[in-house]
């Protein structure tokens, strides 16, 4: 068994290439989660949906991101990362690639639900890949290394919408298929053939995925994990979705709380690498303390500070949310055995999909009821605190070895 194991050396080439692989999936998978919202303009200006109509092809995506991150997770650990991560890019690919080419808003709900299922078999295994990638317990600066591709391809496609007219939405999806299928073929070719093979199966390994999960002294820490990351990616989502529209109305320009998105986005890939690296020194207990308590600080301070130096503020807080991500997945790489990471990360993400369905729904709610900009960010306030509150509880010590090795 020991002689398929992953490449352990930090200086193995395969690490760095399966790792930069890694990174360009999560980049295709972040432009291609923020493609339907930075395209939504050109799209009601050609088929004049109904809001309802528009929400649901917002939607749609998770839904079926939720079911294909459960899905792909524990397929992963049966039939191998490689096969499926490929076939995930791949399926996403096609979809978006046929996004392009619907000719109605009944039409575009459907592939976007379909790109769901790819996008959602996607991410558990390319983190479970980066976390296995050296051996031994999970690096969290490898899984931030992965996991920053996402924030840094919603900017591109951001900055993308800034330089396509309106009605050239559908370009926007073209790239977004054309760039997974490239990948994945790049995948088929480089990846290392080990990783097509399942993960070998501890003693004792159980049929069942719940008996996996909370078996072996796991269920706390499970729980946890779940509340920790369903309550970070409801605030993620519902920042990334209505945080133009409430700096808006904090008093900044159009342009400027585009920019602000931009910086969030680049903000918080640059905090989640730092935090990441972090965790794998001494200087863990410091990483941690910076995001649990950064996140609501730049909330609060958005809610009370008016102006461009709201931007400024827009940084650290993608910083800070994105760095409290990382932590929640370098715990669970590092929590879950080698046999069951696919499955316990698939169905950590699905639950954290959950949360990117509520976060939206409940700003639209509170907005709808009448409530104002500051009481939607104040509102997050403790949603955060228990988010960072979980992130101590998980990761204020080490991983637990004998939780990585059996």
């Amino acid at each position: 068994m020991t002689a398929t194991a992953a490449p352990k050396t930090e200086s193995s080439p395969s690490a760095a290439l399966v790792l930069g692989l890694c990174f360009l999936a999560a980049l295709c998978e972040g432009f291609d989660v923020q493609a339907a919202g930075v395209t939504a303009g050109g799209i009601a200006k050609e088929f004049h949906p109904s809001p309802g109509a528009l929400g649901w092809f917002f939607s749609a995506a998770n839904i079926g991101l939720l079911i294909g991150a459960v899905v792909g997770g524990r397929l992963s650990d049966r039939v191998g990362r490689k096969s499926v991560l490929i076939g995930s890019l791949a399926i996403f690919g096609l979809f978006s690639l046929a996004t392009a080419f619907t000719g109605d808003m009944q039409g575009l709900t459907v592939v976007r639900l379909l790109t769901g299922l790819g996008l959602g078999g996607c991410m558990p295994n390319m983190i479970a890949t980066a976390a296995g990638v050296r051996g031994g317990l999970p690096k969290g600066g490898d899984i931030a290394f992965t996991y920053i591709g996402m924030p840094m391809g919603g900017a591109v496609a951001s900055l993308l919408v800034v330089v396509l007219p309106i009605e050239h939405w559908r370009q926007v999806f073209v790239i977004g298929g054309l760039t997974p299928l490239l990948t994945a073929a790049g995948m088929a070719v480089l990846l290392p053939a080990v990783l097509n093979r399942p993960p070998p199966a501890a003693p004792g390994f159980q049929v069942s995925a719940l008996g996996e999960l909370f078996g072996g002294g796991r269920l706390p820490r499970t729980l946890v994990l779940w509340v920790g990351f369903f309550l970070a990616v409801l605030t993620l989502h519902l920042l990334l979705n209505w945080l133009p529209l409430l700096l808006t109305a904090q008093g900044l320009s159009k342009s400027q709380a585009a920019l602000a998105q931009v910086g969030f986005n680049a903000g918080g890939g640059a905090g989640a690498l730092m935090i990441g690296r972090m965790l794998d020194t001494r200087l863990r207990p410091l990483g941690v303390a910076f995001s649990v308590l950064a996140l609501p600080a730049m909330l609060l301070s958005l809610a009370v500070i008016h102006g461009p130096s709201i931007a400024a503020l827009a940084i650290v807080l993608g910083a800070s949310i994105l760095a409290l991500q990382v932590i929640l997945f370098s715990v669970a790489g590092a929590f879950y055995p080698e046999h069951i990471r696919g499955t316990g990360l698939g169905v950590t993400v699905g639950v954290g999909r959950t949360g990117s369905i509520t976060g939206p729904a409940l700003a639209g709610v509170l907005l709808a009821a009448g409530g104002s900009s500051v009481q939607v960010l104040t509102g997050l306030l403790p949603m955060a605190t228990v988010a960072g509150a979980c992130a101590v509880i998980l990761a204020w010590r080490a991983p637990a070895p004998e939780l990585a090795s059996h």
